[in-house]
């Protein structure tokens, strides 16, 4: 199974609230649940699930290391508990949520321990996420480009990353865009508007069908069923060549996600 090009992400999302959101999401047909360690929220993640009814096998269920557990043994650890806590015995997607802060810990320290992981059946699938093109170059060395089935990192109209997209691309490196609405930014995107008036939608759904018509894997957040509806629907949208690219021409380099760790971007 490759990674679904529509998922629901939970960062963000807590106790019950995200719960109710999970299980919406499945009952509306979602079946990428994107979590993480950091969120806090993965053993809600797994009781919603569980709740569900849906079988295991019809989910695709991706977490991230954190990177407080990044070294060898520490990881394989964080990641069993990462899996009780989702109720399941394998993962199908891990990613290393942040390069290691100020590169205290080598690239392939890590991948290689994730790589393990792998071996040892706790996960799937294995990828990174806020990678930047070095850190990518040593992604590669250490697991080869074909072993890395996703970088996850912010994309959306206003942040198009075009430079680690290219290279990306030059590898054979699938992208995810996280932040993929801009913590609702595009709602209020004049264009966005326009085009979505055009075409009897939300700006949401079309900022969603320009990433999904690129290729990017995306997973917006939502606590409202109405908005986790129309969000899934954007893979019904079909822009023109002429819309993509004036939605191309919202680039403003504006990063949502730059917290104090993170690397030096492409």
């Amino acid at each position: 199974m490759s990674i679904p090009a529509f998922g629901l992400g939970t960062f963000r999302l807590k106790g019950q609230q995200v719960i109710d959101s999970v299980r919406t999401g499945l009952e509306l047909g979602y079946r990428h649940i994107d979590t993480a360690q950091i969120y806090g929220n993965e053993a809600e993640v797994g009781t919603a699930i569980a709740a569900s009814g849906v079988p295991r096998d019809e989910l695709f269920l991706t977490t991230k290391i954190w990177t407080a557990n990044l070294a060898g043994e520490q990881l394989l650890a964080s990641l069993k508990d990462s899996l009780a806590k989702l109720r399941t015995e394998q993962v199908d997607l891990t990613l290393i949520h942040w390069p290691s802060p100020g590169d205290a810990l080598p690239v392939s320290d890590y991948l290689g321990a994730l790589a393990e992981a792998q071996r040892q059946g706790l996960t799937r699938l294995i990828g990174v996420s806020n990678f930047t093109i070095r850190h990518l170059r040593e992604a590669i060395a250490t697991v080869g480009a074909a072993a890395i089935a996703t970088n996850q990192v912010e994309i959306h109209p206003f942040l198009q990353n075009r430079a680690l997209v290219e290279f990306a691309r030059s590898q054979g490196i699938h992208l995810t865009a996280y932040m993929p609405l801009a913590y609702g930014k595009v709602l209020h995107e004049p264009l966005l508007q326009r085009i979505a008036v055009a075409h009897d939608v939300s700006p949401a759904q079309v900022a969603l069908a320009w990433l999904l018509q690129q290729g990017f894997a995306v997973i917006p957040s939502s606590t409202q069923r109405a908005n986790l509806a129309a969000n899934l629907a954007a893979r019904d949208l079909r822009l023109s060549d002429a819309e993509m690219a004036e939605i191309a021409g919202l680039e403003r380099g504006e990063r949502l996600a730059n917290p104090d760790f993170a690397p030096a971007w492409d």
